[in-house]
């Protein structure tokens, strides 16, 4: 999975301009790769041709060794989006599509009007939101479906009009509340009239940073004394791992939905027989040892961005609506081709096995030494960190900020006013500086919005930095052996022994509700 998730860049973009047009763009690939880079519309237009970049197969040398100078010679698509991206005004979303008015989305699809989030599919004005489905006006929500003003919550259904919920299903105007299941006017789950709540929830000031920050410290230290679940699973059948939905015969995989018989897989919604697969699914059957991979594609073997209606492919590289190729870079509508040349048929079933044969590994990942981006420009990190050293002594590429995304903020982060009512549109020309990192970052027009709709304070932190808040709500993908904290009975959890949460089997869990 490590190795998988250091060939995805989501969510690292710089400014370059497109190898074909001249035109500027946003790209993941910053300007000191060794790539050819083209706009979307480009790369999918007919001024080019990626079998022009083919080349015999030599058997004296090794097959990574021609991949590797045959991917530095075929266009890479800037980012991973839809084509209609520029004309929705989605510019700054990566491996995203199907969206209107977003910005900084991340691994999301079928949104409009939100902003700085990862994983967020079929939602409307939500922001700073991870694994959130099917939701409208929420901001800091994590693990959420089918919710609305939402705020500051994790691990809810069907909620709305809330602010720090925990393990709620079907709640309404509750605040500051865990494990509750249908409940309106509640707080720190104590049931309240509906006037004592409107005069509490006045009280508390949400609108200051001050205030609010104070209440996320007690929310989280209140939470500690209710029971968690051992692992998130709903609708699971014969299943290990953890945030499983819908799911039957899949084992040590993490955010699955709708799948079957897996095993090792993470990231993926709608899948059937795959193992070793991260990221993204959408009806996908026998793939291996592949990453972003989707959208109807069937037997597929170390690969990635295979992202639509792909099959039959082996160590290929961002091709599309493509079959039957091997180590092949870019193609799209493509059939029987090797290192993007063109064979018939026949002279392709004879050939790959003879290529087979003559190559030193076979049947395992693109080594590290081909990954296009740093380590610390990928999503590995998410899951697996490791300092500059210890990623260059293990053999990944590294890449060093740029000083230009440290200046001096125009308003310092005290001078910024507590309360969201004192704050208006020219804050939205101020250059900040994240308390956390330092790295800068600015509030947009369409951002403030939803804060004065919210009622809640601006961030004192970069979005980058809030991301991985976010991400630390969120239980690690290792499963450990453990025992119910009621009845003892043995479970595979991803919560550590030293959580201060009960920890409670399926059962037990259910009953202490």
């Amino acid at each position: 999975m490590q190795r998988r998730l250091a060939f995805r860049n989501e969510r690292t973009l710089y400014h370059r301009t497109c190898d074909l047009t001249g035109k500027p763009i946003i790209s993941i690939y910053s300007t000191d790769k060794p790539y050819r880079v083209y706009q979307q519309d480009a790369w999918w237009s007919d001024a080019w041709d990626p079998r022009d970049y083919s080349r015999d197969y030599d058997f004296n040398r090794s097959f990574f060794e021609q991949f590797e100078q045959l991917k530095k010679e075929v266009p890479r698509m800037t980012l991973e989006t839809s084509p209609e991206a520029e004309e929705n005004n989605c510019l700054y979303i990566n491996f995203a599509g199907h969206s209107k008015n977003c910005y900084m989305i991340f691994d999301s699809d079928f949104n409009e009007d939100s902003y700085y989030t990862k994983v967020l599919k079929h939602s409307k004005s939500c922001m700073d939101c991870s694994y959130v489905h099917y939701s409208e006006l929420c901001y800091e929500c994590v693990n959420c479906s089918n919710c609305y003003g939402l705020v500051y919550s994790e691990n809810c259904a069907n909620c709305s009009d809330s602010t720090f919920l925990k393990n709620c299903i079907g709640c309404k105007n509750c605040l500051f509340s865990s494990n509750l299941r249908q409940k309106e006017y509640y707080i720190w789950n104590k049931p309240y009239s509906k006037d004592e709540y409107q005069k509490i929830k006045h009280s508390l000031n949400l609108g200051s940073f001050k205030n609010l920050e104070q209440l996320k410290k007690d929310f989280s230290e209140f939470t500690k004394k209710f029971p968690q679940k051992y692992v998130h699973i709903l609708k699971a059948e014969n299943a290990t791992g953890d945030y499983l939905t819908n799911v039957e015969d899949c084992h040590v995989s993490y955010d699955l939905g709708n799948a079957q018989h897996m095993r090792y897989c993470d990231s993926i919604y709608e899948g059937r027989h795959c193992m070793d697969v991260s990221s993204f699914g959408e009806n996908i059957e026998l793939i291996y040892e592949s990453t972003s991979v989707g959208i109807n594609c069937y037997n597929i073997q170390f690969s990635l961005g295979a992202v639509i209606s792909c099959s039959d492919l082996l160590y290929c590289d961002e091709c599309r609506m493509s079959n039957h190729c091997f180590g092949c870079v870019g193609l799209k509508r493509n059939s029987y081709c090797i290192l993007n040349k063109q064979y018939t048929k026949e002279e392709y079933g004879e050939l790959v096995p003879r290529i087979i044969e003559s190559m030193a590994i076979f049947g395992d990942f693109f080594p590290t030494s081909l990954s296009p981006f740093g380590y610390n420009e990928t999503v590995a990190p998410e899951h697996f960190p490791l300092a500059k050293d210890e990623a260059l002594r293990q053999g990944w590429k590294w890449k060093d900020q740029s000083e230009a995304t440290y200046k001096p903020a125009t308003l310092a982060a005290e001078k910024i006013p507590d309360h969201i009512k004192e704050i208006n549109q020219t804050l939205c020309k101020q250059i900040l500086a994240c308390v956390n990192c330092n790295k800068n970052y600015k509030v947009i027009q369409q951002e403030l919005k939803l804060y004065h709709q919210l009622g809640i304070p601006i961030p004192r932190k970069c979005p980058d930095c809030r991301h991985m808040e976010r991400l630390a709500q969120r239980n690690p993908r290792r499963l450990i052996d453990r025992n119910c904290q009621k009845c003892n009975i043995p479970v595979k959890s991803t919560f550590t022994q030293d959580r201060p949460e009960p920890i409670y089997c399926e059962k037990c869990y259910a009953h202490s509700l």
